[in-house]
């Protein structure tokens, strides 16, 4: 059983070809990628998450060959950075296509949305995908690439599943064959409920990651309660996700987080 806590440093790709923010050509957008990787890699961080953050409003389930395109030509540069661990997660719910280009890449896991349950993203209504996906992921030969499952995923409503503990979302997606649970607060920046955490981890021999409102003040607090960390906005520029990279903050974080035990 692995021993170590990770913690992975969030790369939100420039908006790419097609999506209406986009105003960078694809070489510009690698480059920028790649700057950020290695920002990353040098100051200690354990891995990297590449997401399609900047491509909004997101279309639900479908993002377009082009977007698919571009992020199989950042991840296979990133790719080439590190043996460390890297994933992805395709916007929105674009499952099968982080699972080829993850494949293709050579890259660790992806990050999936709508596993299991169904509810009301903020793109719209999204269906569980978990049987479709691992039989997608068996037929092409990826059963390398580890699927991390959002549970009561954040910019969601989930009335249509008010019944349901997040304990009820943990234990279908470990029967479904889960490799990992990743829990959040309620939107991009917001931090994950410790009860939740605690309560989770009770019911589930996955790997448990929070994926939503780390940062060098609550880090200690959250440390025991999870296997592996997902830091993105705090490590901006006024711990806001569209922003530069932040070295400094960067830097305190990873100071505290090594000192925990």
């Amino acid at each position: 059983m692995r021993q170590k806590k990770i913690v992975y440093g969030m790369l939100h790709v420039r908006a790419l070809p097609g999506t209406p923010l986009n105003n960078l050509s694809m070489l510009e957008i690698i480059t920028k990628s790649v700057e950020e990787a290695n920002v990353y890699l040098e100051e200690g961080l354990d891995g990297l998450i590449l997401e399609n953050m900047h491509d909004v409003p997101y279309l639900n389930g479908n993002c377009g060959a082009e977007v698919i395109a571009g992020m199989t030509a950042v991840a296979t540069e990133i790719r080439k950075l590190t043996d460390k661990p890297i994933g992805i997660q395709i916007l929105a719910g674009c499952n099968k296509e982080a699972l080829a280009v993850a494949h293709i890449a050579g890259l660790e896991f992806i990050r999936a949305e709508g596993f299991v349950y169904g509810h009301v993203a903020d793109e719209g209504m999204m269906n569980s995908c978990a049987g479709e996906l691992l039989r997608y992921r068996k037929a092409i030969g990826a059963e390398k690439v580890k699927v991390y499952t959002d549970i009561k995923k954040k910019h969601s409503s989930h009335a249509i599943t008010a019944d349901l503990d997040i304990t009820d979302h943990a234990s279908a997606a470990q029967f479904f064959l889960s490799d990992g649970l990743i829990i959040t607060g309620t939107s991009t920046g917001v931090p994950a409920s410790c009860d939740e955490l605690k309560r989770v981890r009770k019911v589930t021999s996955l790997p448990i990651l929070i994926g939503s409102g780390l940062n060098t003040e609550n880090i200690s607090k959250f440390y025991p309660l999870a296997d592996d960390f997902i830091v993105g906005s705090h490590f901006k520029v006024d711990g806001q996700w569209q922003n530069e990279l932040d070295i400094e903050r960067i830097k305190q974080f990873i100071v505290v987080f090594r000192s925990l035990k």
